[in-house]
């Protein structure tokens, strides 16, 4: 089919009834009870009204109707556009529709339209409402002191959020929509001259390459399929549901996406070490937030190599230096070492996700059955160690003070494989697993980015700032890999 030809079909009739039986059929407005289609009369012109019940603000499309119902009967003459759109439509969010598929777009994403007769061109005037929640603290990224206010399932207020704490005319929020059936808004958020412009073009590119059906998932759809990589546990994007740290990483130069639906925003490049920060770090004195941070670092080797570290030093002793042979296990159950410890992850990862779907009264009640009823009778029963349990829960509370949920989860994914090949292979067992765990971190990339920087490639004076927590007026440049234009915070 011509091209000229498919896009005049796709166009709108200068009949409004024509228009009528085409958007009629094509948005099921008699057989879904929520999509309305009025027929009106009003200036001697005849209109047809399309909205969703349930995201048109009533005052707005009520005054909006008062008004043009007090119209006279020629009043709406000559350019009827024109004078719908400077005079009689007083409302900011307006603008033209003259394409049948955006006009559809629009209708379902919430806008009222208006069908004119004897116009091509439809008017679009965006008073919708979401069901939305207050912006409450995020339970995943909670600080004893500073904002309360957190990303909601709306993309206008999360961008409202953002814009409030970066007043930079530079900021840029552009919109795209994703998702054949979808839909779905989305909108990629940087800083013009300060972002990489090869950055913002790549991820706009990425973008507008999905051909998916829908984001049912919303952003964690859009990292599946934009970055790919899913047999790598790590995160290649962090997210976050604080608008002060969407804040601070647009000011370093990163891309941000927001989707409609969803309560947390995609940061973009991020490496490992971006995973292991917290913004509680930064609402303390410089002293005490390096302090913090080295203990959530500790923490997360914890989680990672203690407990196959002490697996493959029981099954070799000889390896293990004589100040902790008060560590090896003092008696040798049926159960072999390596057993207890997978089955003790396994009860670890049922416990979190029961706690998941526990309503929180009942909380306090699981974990006291997990601790009491669980946990003290198998080790009387000599189901498991002593030892065990305890390098399996230091091994826990190290997954848990672990800042970014994705970043334990794939952490808990690397400690199981350690100690599966440490029950195999030994003590050299363990040394190979933990080289092929430092081989997958240098190896993974996201968006051209190093993982590692900047141990890898290294950079001195950025890998300080991340071991030690800065104060604010010594992040005199921005991060390098991120190859941003204005380099400097000055």
């Amino acid at each position: 089919m011509p091209e000229a030809v498919k896009a005049e079909k796709q166009r709108l009739s200068s009949r409004l009834r024509d228009n009528i039986e085409r958007l009629n059929g094509d948005l099921g407005v008699k057989k879904s009870f929520d999509m309305i289609c009025r027929e009106l009369h009003y200036g001697g012109k005849d209109l047809a009204l399309y909205f969703i019940d349930g995201f048109a603000k009533d005052d707005i499309m009520n005054r909006i109707m008062e008004h043009l119902a007090a119209l006279g009967d020629q009043e709406l003459t000559g350019d009827v556009l024109k004078k719908m759109l400077e005079t009689e439509i007083g409302y900011l969010e307006v603008e033209r529709v003259d394409n049948l598929d955006d006009l559809k777009a629009a209708v379902l994403s919430g806008p009222l339209v208006f069908v004119i007769d004897g116009e091509t061109t439809a008017i679009a005037i965006d008073a919708r409402t979401y069901p939305a929640r207050g912006p409450a603290e995020p339970d995943l990224e909670r600080v004893v002191r500073g904002s309360r206010d957190g990303f909601t399932e709306t993309l206008i207020f999360n961008t409202a959020l953002t814009r409030r704490r970066v007043r930079d005319q530079g900021l840029r929020m552009e919109y795209a929509r994703v998702g054949k059936r979808s839909k779905t808004d989305i909108c990629i958020a940087y800083i013009e001259d300060i972002a990489n412009h090869d950055l913002v073009e790549l991820i706009r590119n990425k973008l507008d390459e999905i051909t998916i059906d829908g984001l049912p998932m919303a952003e964690k759809t859009i990292e599946e399929v934009v970055f790919g990589h899913h047999w790598n546990p790590y995160p290649l994007v962090r997210y976050t549901e604080r608008p002060d740290v969407a804040a601070v990483h647009l000011l370093e130069g990163h891309v941000l996406v927001y989707v409609d639906t969803s309560p947390s925003v995609m940061i973009t490049p991020t490496t490992f070490f971006h995973h292991v920060q917290h913004a509680e770090e930064f609402r303390q004195k410089p002293i005490i937030g390096a302090y913090v941070r080295w203990l959530r670092f500790i923490a997360i080797l914890f989680s990672i190599l203690l407990s196959p570290l002490w697996l493959a030093q029981s099954m070799n002793p000889e390896y293990m230096p004589q100040m902790f042979h008060f560590a090896l296990p003092d008696k040798s159950l049926a159960l072999a070492l390596v057993w207890q410890l997978l089955i003790a992850e396994f009860g670890l990862g049922l416990l979190r996700m029961a706690a998941v779907h526990t309503p929180t009264p009942l909380g306090a009640a699981l974990g006291l059955v997990a601790a009491m009823m669980i946990g003290s009778v198998a080790i009387e029963v000599g189901f498991f160690t002593n030892e065990a349990v305890l390098f399996t829960s230091i091994a826990a509370i190290g997954t848990f003070a672990t800042p970014s949920y994705e970043l334990s989860l794939a952490n808990q994914l690397v400690r199981l494989a350690l100690i599966a090949i440490t029950g195999i292979f030994g003590f050299w067992g363990f040394v190979v697993g933990v080289v092929l765990w430092i081989v997958l971190l240098v190896r993974t990339h996201s968006l051209n980015t190093s993982y590692l920087w900047p141990l890898l490639p290294f950079n001195g004076k950025a890998l300080l700032h991340v071991v030690f927590r800065p104060p604010a007026n010594w992040a005199a440049k921005r991060p390098s890999f991120l190859k941003t234009q204005d380099k400097t915070r000055r």
